[in-house]
């Protein structure tokens, strides 16, 4: 199917908070009106539900983050709870940039912490080994994968895996239509709220966009049609293969 030409497009993400995003770049440059709404949200559990775990963060001695979320709601269950992390607690971070992401909270400089370098909890295993004798908590989300936990399994580290937070469908307006050329996704969890939120929502001739493999798997399985993906090698990000396709959509639109 001929998709129409786009000139009004949904980024299932939260607005940016930078005025230079390259999205608005893009609705610029073609002249696209780009909105930015997420379908789904991450909510930390309620302190009810972490109590429930019968978990005592302070008998910890280090803190295993996999994301800038876990961060965010590990130290909002601390503030809530009204519990110090003192200085001595340490930190092993999935990568450096979730290990930055910490200045957030703590004096960086004056922890230790340490981070993945490729990005993978394997990048950690050196770490781990010569500080095995700590007592690990791994926050982590209501789904998650087990890859980090078959690791600190194999590597025989002691720790507590504690649910603190998990993604939801995000409520919409009441007069929401979906009345977008396009809708790029980032995330599963996206389609299945598409799904729940709308379900009576026909793609017909407008545009789908995702990133990555899993979302792509998704969509097709939701019985939609994917228009555009990244990564690529031409398009490594979602804002490449965004402009490139747009660019040829204006293009057979003018013929």
């Amino acid at each position: 199917m001929k998709v129409r030409k786009i000139s009004k497009v949904l980024i299932s993400q939260p607005k940016p908070k930078c005025e230079r995003s390259p999205y608005y770049d893009i609705g610029e440059k073609y002249n696209v009106d780009i909105h930015f709404y997420p379908f789904i949200r991450v909510d930390r559990v309620s302190l009810k539900e972490f109590r429930q775990q019968r978990i005592n963060i302070l008998d910890h001695t280090a803190i295993i983050f996999t994301a800038r979320t876990a961060v965010d709601k590990f130290f909002s269950i601390c503030e809530e709870m009204k519990i110090t992390v003192p200085e001595a607690m340490k930190y092993f971070c999935i990568s450096e940039t979730v290990a930055l992401y910490l200045q957030k909270y703590i004096v960086y400089r004056k922890r230790k912490i340490f981070f993945s370098p490729t990005g993978r909890i394997e990048g950690l295993s050196n770490a781990f080994t010569k500080h095995s004798k700590e007592k690990f908590l791994l926050p982590v989300p209501e789904e998650h994968s087990d890859e980090v936990v078959n690791f600190l399994d194999e590597k025989k580290i002691g720790y507590t895996k504690s649910v603190m937070y998990r993604t939801v469908s995000n409520d919409f307006p009441e007069d929401e239509t979906l009345d977008y050329d396009m809708i790029v996704f980032f995330s599963p969890l996206g389609i299945q709220s598409l799904r729940t939120k709308f379900p009576d929502y026909v793609q017909g001739d407008a545009a789908i966009g995702c990133f990555g493999p899993s979302t792509a798997k998704a969509i097709e399985e939701a019985g939609l049609r994917l228009d555009c993906e990244a990564p690529r090698s031409d398009c490594p990000s979602m804002t490449a293969a965004l402009e490139a396709f747009i660019q040829e959509n204006h293009k057979i639109h003018s013929r």
